[in-house]
């Protein structure tokens, strides 16, 4: 509250400094600085897609914003509860969510410490994205950790000059149900407005128990005058999700694939129970000041802060022989931003110049709160407690100069300062005593050639580090950074009734964090430093507009993603594998959407996925391997005629896997060395497991806008 009250007057205070306008361009163009640091422009070379608010829109009926990305190119997305409602991944290139650098307004949004996304602690937060640029490769200097194989920059709600009220409702299988009412004043005097969002949803999910119960919120208070735009945003969420992350193995896919053992313990009768508060309590609030300055049409500033609260728990029952004990393990975390940037447009030549600092403290300890059978555990006791605290530092300078009237120049360097220290115990270590201090230097340079105005080709050349997270050192504790060397070089064409863009990569790693494919006792995948690697690969993006009514877009990736020399240990020796596919990584995406349009109030969309074989392990072991799947979903979207008292109401409906395959888009892989069955000899055992995705199913929507 002291926070809140802090950004409001500071807010406040500036309002009385400024002049009045009505250029609502002006206005908008102001609105898009605010995230034109982190951005890639079309004169930029670079592999990038824009996705707008009506894209957003029209699948929006409650999933993760993950799975609404699902159809651009190179991507993989994950649902542990099934149905994309709960915690919910990305991967693009193959690449997990913890290397993907993602920002909200130009702040960071990746945990300092995991570096991981968490899309279940801001849910339904699509609602409130104006637009979205997704950056595939090393990308453009960010705020925050470096782009190791994409970027996700999130633009939030623009000012409306028109005042609302818009109801969003939706239900659906596995008893979901989904509201969202948001609103805006329009421009009072032309200078202020004041938008929010509220939003409720509620899901079973596909697996047993995996249930969701989200709720969350986004308020906006804006002041535009004639050169300045100012913003005050207090947004977040509040989740409480049933553990779905232990996953289940083969034998129970092929028998019961909705099967969930979180929370299974026996009771004194030897009956199996399910504990019915086996949860993941979390709860997020975000604070945003964002000051944009325009000086003579050619120089415009950015200020932007942030402070993000977040507090919560997940609980867990545990069995050890005869005792029983029910643990919270909590997380208490406080991340401060300040962001500054400057842009200079001149006749040839674009610069900007930006800098960040970050400051995270979060403390980490476990709590026992029953016990059975234990009498040496007190309620009291935290069985382990610790902290982390992260700053980072870093200052970036881009150009983009321009040669002649279809060739320029593209040069971007940053320099990051990172010192990260933690101090107690984890769940598992006595100690974790991490004190590093890491400095990189990330150039990039490129060439970008307009030959006319249907054909772009460019080029460029990136190099990238980036640092191990609280678990990596928890598993590793000599665990080394990661570096990247990036070639990109693409072709678009786009004509009135035809686009294609083709894009070459190749990223060759040092020291690459791959997933090993096994998980933490939280349920974070694991990672280790894999040596010499590399990704290359091709993707291919077109769009065909046939007529009037039908148009078909696609895009298709191909690629080899490679460890060297890859080393590990089995039945007790060390062994060279050769070059191996990197885990997770498949070699075939594509995807395929065909929209008819018969009327102009109704959009009929055809939306196919195929994903190939990937392996959750970097041994190419067929026990760990994801078998290839195609799903494909219908959205049908109905807009009726303006009445008297709407001016839009919207009708969707959208069948997800309207074949009713069953597939499996995730899991883990596991190993252990037996030494009991033979004490003369090591065995290694294999293991995995799997996360069901959901079969057929549903979702309706019906949005009033007054």
């Amino acid at each position: 509250m002291k926070n809140l009250f802090l950004l409001l007057l500071i807010f406040s205070f500036s309002l009385n400094a400024q002049e009045t306008f009505t250029d609502s361009t002006r206005v908008q163009n102001l609105e898009e600085v605010v995230v034109s640091s982190v951005r890639v422009k079309d004169n930029m070379p670079m592999a990038f897609n824009n996705i707008s608010k009506k894209e957003i829109d029209k699948r929006n009926l409650g999933q993760d914003l993950p799975i609404l990305l699902n159809f651009i190119p190179n991507v993989v997305t994950t649902s542990d509860a099934g149905a994309g409602i709960g915690y919910t991944g990305i991967r693009i290139r193959g690449i997990n969510s913890q290397s993907t650098n993602v920002t909200i307004n130009g702040i960071p949004y990746n945990d300092a410490e995991s570096l991981g996304t968490f899309w279940v602690d801001l849910p339904d937060f699509s609602s409130s994205v104006e637009n979205l640029q997704v950056q595939r490769g090393v990308g453009t200097s960010i705020n925050g950790s470096s782009a190791f194989g994409a970027s996700i920059n999130i633009l939030t709600d623009k000012i409306s000059e028109k005042s609302f009220f818009q109801s969003s409702n939706s239900i659906g299988s596995f008893n979901t149900f989904k509201n969202t009412f948001r609103f805006s004043t329009g421009l009072i005097n032309d200078v202020f407005e004041f938008s929010g969002r509220l939003s409720k949803i509620d899901s079973d999910g596909y697996i047993d128990r995996a249930s969701s119960d989200l709720k969350s919120y986004f308020l906006q208070a804006s002041y535009k005058n004639k050169n300045t735009l100012i913003k005050a945003l207090n947004f977040g969420g509040h989740e409480i999700t049933y553990h779905a992350w232990n996953g289940i193995d083969l034998q129970t896919l092929e028998e019961n694939r909705t099967y969930n053992p979180s929370g299974l313990y026996y009771d004194l009768e030897g009956n199996s129970q399910f504990h019915e508060n086996e949860l993941d309590n979390y709860q997020q609030d975000h604070f945003q000041i964002h000051w944009t300055q325009l000086f003579k049409n050619k120089l415009t500033s950015n200020l932007g802060i942030n402070l993000t609260n977040g507090k919560g728990y997940y609980e867990q029952y545990n069995e050890n022989g005869s005792e029983d004990f029910i643990t919270r393990k909590w997380l208490d975390n406080q991340f401060l931003v300040f962001n500054y940037s400057l842009n200079y447009q001149g006749n040839k030549n674009n610069i900007i110049i930006g800098s960040t600092y970050s400051e995270y403290d979060g403390d980490h300890f476990g709590e026992t709160i029953w016990a059975q059978n234990s009498g040496d555990i007190e309620f009291t006791d935290q069985f382990y407690s610790g902290n982390g605290l992260k700053k980072d530092f870093s200052n970036f300078i881009k150009s983009i100069y321009q040669v002649s009237s279809k060739l320029n120049v593209y040069t971007d360097l940053q320099i990051r300062n990172i010192d990260y220290k933690t101090y107690g115990s984890t769940s598992n270590l006595d100690q974790l005593l991490v004190d590093k201090n890491y400095s990189f230097f990330n150039p990039k340079a490129g060439i970008n050639f307009q030959r006319n105005k249907k054909n772009r080709f460019y080029f460029s050349l990136a190099k990238a580090f980036r640092e191990p997270t609280r678990s990596d050192f928890e598993n590793n504790i000599s665990i080394q950074p990661e570096e990247l060397i990036d070639y990109e070089m693409g072709w678009n064409f786009n004509s009135e009734k035809f686009y294609l863009s083709s894009n070459l990569y190749y990223m060759k790693y040092k020291n690459q964090l791959v997933l090993t494919g096994s998980l933490d006792d939280v349920g974070t995948p694991i990672r280790d430093n894999s040596g010499e690697s590399y990704r290359m690969g091709i993707e291919l993006e077109s769009a065909v507009v046939l007529n009037s009514e039908i148009n078909i877009s696609g895009n298709i990736s191909f690629s080899e993603n490679k460890n060297i020399n890859y080393i590990t240990n089995y039945d007790g020796v060390s062994v060279n594998l050769g070059d191996t596919e990197i885990s997770f990584s498949p070699k075939f995406i594509s995807s395929l959407q065909l929209s008819y349009k018969p009327s102009s109030n109704v959009d009929i969309s055809f939306l196919n996925k195929f994903v190939g074989d990937q392996y959750m392990s970097n041994t190419e072991s067929d026990f760990s391997k994801l078998d290839s799947y195609a799903v494909t979903d219908l959205s049908i979207r109905y807009k009726c005629k303006e009445t008297f008292l709407f001016s839009d109401v919207v009708i969707t409906a959208m069948i997800n896997n309207i074949f009713d395959k069953e597939y499996v888009s995730n899991g883990y892989y596991y190993t252990y060395d037996d030494t009991w069955s033979n004490p003369n000899a090591i065995t290694t055992i294999e293991g995995s497991g799997y996360y069901p995705q959901a079969t057929r199913n549903f979702l309706l929507g019906i949005s009033f806008k007054l």
